[in-house]
């Protein structure tokens, strides 16, 4: 069930604080906090309605509505399969698939992991608004991060901002990759192209890209890589940078003798929790057309 409230029980350091107040430091946005205290009962302190800016005392119980918020009319719930790797009333990890888009665009209407959701919620008889986390390209598999209501939303959003949140890669390249490294090369939208990136170092933004090889094996190989920055195509781009492209990238190296998409997956995901603030470490593994690649007698690099 999707959280609709959430109570604290206020701590000693914040008695005599307002509610207002008090919520701001549990992660409620401005904007939220002011849908919330406009609701029916929005705020009630030991079962009574207060308003915001009333004082509170150590040990008293606070409730917080938090506001419901109408889906996206064009979103269709639509049946697709995918794969849950974690849920709970705040929020939900999957494992998507390569070819799924993860939101609705341009030729992708009705087949992306947010339709999917969509459906998902409606069958319970629940009302979802898609909140991605982070995003992947279509052709990337892997795990995918969603709030499920607007305080989880606000408050993921700040980890985001924040760099709390961390993503771990596993990216098959061409060729024989140095054990370690960091790769250091702003990235800019090509002039002739809507959708492609390049390195330019005039034009473009800052981007660091962190990796390490784990294995080699019939010419390609599999590493770990790490973001500092989350610039558009970031990975594939600076593979190709340093002459290790991705097989299978359709911009970038459309080589697709041994894999039809590029050859990247979001391996893990770490993050403390919204609401609980408990560390939380998800992996999901390389999937097949991926492990294909690289044959049994693939020897640590």
């Amino acid at each position: 069930m999707i959280r609709n409230s959430i109570q604290y029980q206020i701590p000693p350091e914040f008695d005599g604080r307002t509610a207002d107040r008090f919520l701001r430091a549990q992660g409620f946005s401005r904007h939220l906090l002011i849908q919330t205290k406009y609701q029916q009962n929005g705020l009630l302190l030991d079962g009574i309605s207060i308003r915001s800016n009333q004082k509170l005392h150590a040990g008293q119980i606070l409730r917080a509505a938090i506001p419901h918020i109408e889906p996206n009319e064009n979103l269709v719930p639509v049946d697709l399969p995918f794969s849950i790797v974690y849920e709970d009333s705040d929020l939900i990890v999957l494992n998507k698939p390569a070819g799924m888009p993860v939101h609705p665009s341009h030729g992708h209407y009705d087949d992306t992991l947010s339709n999917a959701l969509a459906y998902y919620y409606r069958q319970r008889g629940e009302l979802f608004t898609a909140r991605s986390v982070g995003r992947l390209d279509r052709d990337t598999s892997g795990l995918v991060l969603f709030s499920l209501h607007e305080l989880s939303a606000c408050i993921l959003a700040e980890q985001m901002r924040n760099r709390e949140i961390h993503r771990e890669y596993r990216a098959i390249c061409t060729g024989t990759l140095p054990e370690a490294g960091c790769i250091r090369a702003p990235i800019a939208r090509a002039h002739d192209s809507t959708i492609e990136r390049i390195v330019d170092d005039v034009r473009g933004e800052p981007a660091v890209t962190h990796f390490e090889r784990l294995a080699v094996c019939n010419g390609f190989s599999l590493a770990a890589v790490r973001l500092e920055t989350g610039r558009t195509h970031q990975i594939r781009v600076h593979m190709k940078h340093i002459g290790h492209p991705l097989p299978g990238d359709f911009l970038y190296h459309p080589d697709y003798s041994r894999i039809a998409r590029q050859a990247l997956h979001s391996y893990k995901l770490s993050f403390l929790h919204p609401i609980t603030k408990q560390p939380m470490v998800f992996t999901a593994p390389i999937p097949e057309d991926m492990q294909a690649l690289l044959s049994d007698d693939a020897h640590t690099g």
